[in-house]
């Protein structure tokens, strides 16, 4: 046996791409359902394979996966503890669709409609004087995906509202923005599916919706700061949000 062929078999194989996403599922959701709460210790590896049915390497994936993300923190011959919640990246897509729902609580929403009151108007101030021509149809395309959704297919809905505020991001021509509002993204995504769900009509964000788009069209700043002020003061309503 050659050398190279050796070191390939000292190699430990990666686990399956299915085997470790279910696994790093799994220990997520238990962490945020309590099972493991805050500041707790998780199992040892060999106990999570066997009460898992795993290899080690699918163990340490997940782990380590986890880890990257802010949940928990590996410590040799201390183990694994979990991070308080305060810690974990809650912005990071995978792991909002990991932990479901009950991790998208009243104040996560809260931060990310104060981060957009903070940017979103300032931003549809700065898209009035810049957005190009195609920024604009770009805008107003979003803008009738909302209106034309089909009634009570939220998800259609929410997949639009999502785009046309990447649009007002990107037309802003301020890359920080641009940049935060991928950050943000998933985050954003949740928090308008949360409102858009607490309504019975989409008529009123049509609406506003629309001025907004108008005041692009017509490079009307002041207008479009209204518009997008008057966007998260409905939002804030839907979602019924105490005051911070």
């Amino acid at each position: 046996m050659s050398l190279a062929s050796a070191d390939l078999q000292r190699v430990p194989p990666r686990p399956r791409p299915r085997v470790g996403r279910d696994f790093t599922v799994a220990l997520a959701r238990a962490i945020v359902e309590g099972r493991f709460p805050e500041g707790s210790t998780l199992p040892r590896e060999q106990d999570l394979c066997a009460e898992y049915s795993i290899s080690r390497s699918v163990v340490r994936e997940a782990l380590k996966t986890l880890e990257s993300k802010g949940v928990v923190r590996s410590r040799a011959r201390a183990g694994t503890r979990v991070r308080p919640r305060s810690d974990w990246n809650l912005l990071d897509a995978e792991l909002l669709d990991w932990m479901g729902e009950s991790v998208v609580d009243a104040d996560l929403l809260a931060a990310v409609l104060e981060a957009r009151q903070a940017i979103e108007p300032f931003a549809a101030a700065l898209a009035a004087e810049r957005a190009s021509l195609a920024d604009v149809a770009a805008l107003h395309a979003a803008w009738e995906a909302m209106r034309d959704a089909a009634p009570g297919d939220d998800q259609a809905f929410t997949a639009a509202d999502a785009e046309f505020h990447r649009v007002l991001m990107r037309a802003s021509g301020n890359r920080v923005f641009e940049q935060l509002s991928g950050i943000i993204d998933a985050a954003l995504t949740r928090s308008l599916d949360r409102s858009n769900r607490s309504v019975h009509s989409h008529r009123e964000a049509i609406e506003i919706h629309g001025r907004l788009v108008e005041a692009l069209r017509m490079r009307d700043r002041a207008a479009a700061h209204r518009a997008s002020e008057e966007i998260l003061q409905t939002a804030a309503r839907d979602l019924s949000l105490p005051r911070r």
